[in-house]
């Protein structure tokens, strides 16, 4: 037993209609997805950032002590290391951004603040010059800003995977004012 023919008409005309959904609707969606995706990640400003020394290096496990100090490093599988120099002129900020492994970044002029993406208090972060702090990398997203009036430089000491990306633009997680 067939359709009749207005029954068959009403199944051709949505079997038409799945295909434009599919065929232009979807598409135009997911690119619409990937543009704003694009268009919620942050690049810095007013900042200029060199590589001073990058070098390849294998699995680390050291260990150093004394009476008042120890360190200890271990690192599977192959590492770059980045050492990098920021330079951050007034107002200049990095973006929101990860790296995929630790940073340990130290101010060496100016006066820098870090904000964490997952503070919903925005607490401002201030290191001065002569002092450090360490990024974790991974999914820990944040932004370096330089809210004084005299240019800030910072040089970090990266720890990546090796031939990974060095930085991982982040969205504007809207915890902080602009």
């Amino acid at each position: 037993m067939g359709l009749d023919r207005s029954t068959r008409g009403c199944v051709m005309k949505w079997t038409i209609m799945k295909r434009i959904i599919f065929a232009v609707i979807v598409p135009a969606g997911v690119l619409a997805s990937l543009a704003a995706g694009i268009a919620l990640a942050t690049s810095g400003s007013g900042i200029t950032s060199s590589n001073l020394s990058v070098g390849r290096f294998g699995k680390i496990d050291v260990k150093s002590e004394t009476e008042t100090h120890e360190v200890e490093l271990r690192i599977k599988g192959a590492s770059d290391v980045y050492v990098v120099s920021n330079v951050f002129v007034s107002g200049g900020h990095s973006g929101w951004h990860t790296h995929p492994g630790p940073s340990l970044i130290t101010v060496k002029s100016g006066t820098i603040t870090a904000y964490d993406g997952d503070d919903p208090d925005c607490t401002p972060h201030v290191y001065v010059a002569g002092t450090g702090f360490v990024d974790p990398g991974g999914d820990h997203v944040h932004i370096l800003r330089n809210e004084g009036t005299v240019a800030a430089e910072t040089i970090a000491v990266q720890l990546l995977p090796a031939g990974g990306t060095r930085r991982i633009d982040a969205p504007d997680p809207g915890n902080c004012p602009a």
